[in-house]
């Protein structure tokens, strides 16, 4: 039985222009176990776990003339080595030239005619290392339900666990007829696939997305309203097809230091990093500024623990957490970097009393348990598709901070050194910034427009400069 995609699901594939992939994509970097890690051990890997993530051999379907959603069927002609790629660097390849690798990957669409998902391994790095690249439609991820592929490969320890897949017999594909009686079946049993029906033949796409924060997980049903229109600012323009990636690399425990000096949570000296770089590049720039300027954010996925400090957990869950969201005006005009980390963390604790009951801000503990395995992709994911839900105008830049596990993680005895998140951008957004904490740092992910933001590698640098100013500043 072809299941129907959701209206959510559904409109980001309708929301898609070329421009605008709707994609969440991760870079991680690793250092092979001393038997060495290769492009059939990875494909293994990949076959041995898909299973777990059963979307991944499914393609989407058009019901003939676009009466009804599309729907997810069996790929008959499922081909693995399609989606798990090689790759290589001229060795001994840099980092410059893998960010540009992730930039350009990430600019293409996924091919729509099959399982929307890919996965490179790249070779050739530096020191011995390799990495994976991967990419995933967001009306495959994003939700409890809909774990991705980077949450089943690694493991706890080198060891990898043993998997065992059922035998997989695609079902056949469902020919245009039958797509037709299914949907109009639909209908009669379900009044309101009419309605669902109506808004997709009209390609209503902002109707259909109304519900996506419920979807996402319970996260503010505040940002379902109208607000003021965000600030002018350079990180609002119409964006080109092509992309920039940077990385950042800062340690938790310098996060934490700020936090136990000044109070609050780790979350806000993460915003007040943010800001102080925002504020240097628009500096540079030569923007105007007074000391009320501001940079509109929405941070919807803001994950902490119980203690206020940075969620993480091991490979098998995340205890304890919770995850928020909501829009936040980031001082860029305050200079002192103190009264910036003093302003934000008003402002978050102005949102959590206006938000009242928890049950109407907050993704539970419950709920992020139920992700199992490596989760940040799939956090990540629902915080694009928040950003995604919400009218361009209305926020200057998008920030999601997950967390990861605060051990060494392994996909096949090959540990991971980092793990960079890329978060897409949405229309008119020049920049997205995606940070996950793992095994004692935080790592940043900038994606950017290209022809918006050539120097996506100074605001990289800026935030690494702005965390050390914190640091200095409550010593």
């Amino acid at each position: 039985m072809s299941e129907r995609l959701s209206p959510v699901d559904a409109s980001f594939l309708s929301l898609e222009r070329d421009r605008t992939p709707a994609q969440i994509g991760s870079l991680y970097v690793l250092s092979p176990p001393r038997a060495g890690f290769d492009y059939d051990m990875l494909v293994q890997l990949v076959e041995q776990r898909i299973s777990q993530v059963p979307r991944y051999r499914q393609k989407v379907r058009n019901v003939p003339g676009g009466i009804a959603r599309p729907v997810w069927v069996d790929d008959n002609d499922f081909d693995i080595s399609f989606h798990v790629r090689r790759s290589a660097l001229p060795a001994p390849g840099n980092d410059a030239q893998l960010y540009e690798l992730v930039s350009r990957l990430l600019s293409r669409r996924l091919d729509r005619s099959r399982p929307l998902w890919e996965m490179y391994l790249v070779e050739g790095l530096a020191k011995g290392r390799f990495a994976v690249i991967s990419k995933t439609h967001q009306a495959m991820v994003g939700g409890v339900g809909a774990p991705s592929m980077g949450q089943v490969i690694f493991d706890d320890t080198r060891r990898a666990r043993v998997t065992r897949g059922e035998l997989w017999m695609p079902s056949a594909e469902p020919g245009a007829v039958r797509l037709l009686a299914g949907a109009l079946t639909g209908m009669l049993q379900r009044p309101v696939e009419v309605v669902d029906a109506v808004r997709w033949v009209a390609r209503d796409a902002t109707a259909a997305v109304s519900n996506l924060a419920a979807a996402a997980g319970n996260v503010s049903s505040a940002l379902q309203r109208a607000v003021r229109p965000a600030p002018p600012s350079p990180l609002n323009v119409v964006i080109s097809r092509q992309r920039r990636f940077a990385v950042a690399r800062t340690r938790l425990a310098d996060y934490r230091a700020v936090r136990s000096a000044r109070g609050g949570e780790v979350n806000d000296v993460v915003l007040a990093v943010v800001t102080g770089a925002l504020r240097s590049w628009l500096l540079a720039r030569g923007e105007a500024m007074t000391l009320e300027t501001t940079v509109r954010a929405l941070a919807p996925m803001a994950v902490t623990a119980e203690n206020g400090d940075v969620a993480g957990a091991g490979a098998g869950g995340m205890p304890d957490s919770r995850a928020f969201s909501f829009f936040i005006d980031l001082p860029v005009g305050e200079p002192n970097p103190l009264a910036r980390i003093s302003r934000i963390a008003h402002a978050t604790k102005a949102h959590e009393s206006k938000a009242g009951s928890a049950s109407h801000r907050q993704v539970g503990a419950d709920t992020l348990t139920h992700l199992s395995g490596f989760a940040p992709p799939t956090l990540h994911a629902m915080g694009a598709r928040v950003a995604g839900s919400l009218m361009c105008r209305s926020f200057n830049v998008l920030i999601t901070n997950v967390p990861g596990p605060q051990q060494p993680v392994y996909a096949a005895g090959a540990r991971m050194l980092e793990m960079f998140p890329v978060v897409p951008l949405t229309r008119n957004q020049a920049l997205s910034v995606g940070l996950t904490s793992y095994d004692g740092g935080v790592f940043y992910g900038l994606n950017a427009d290209r022809d918006a933001m050539p120097d996506i590698e100074m605001l990289a640098r800026l935030i690494e400069k702005a965390l050390d100013e914190l640091v200095q500043a409550v010593q």
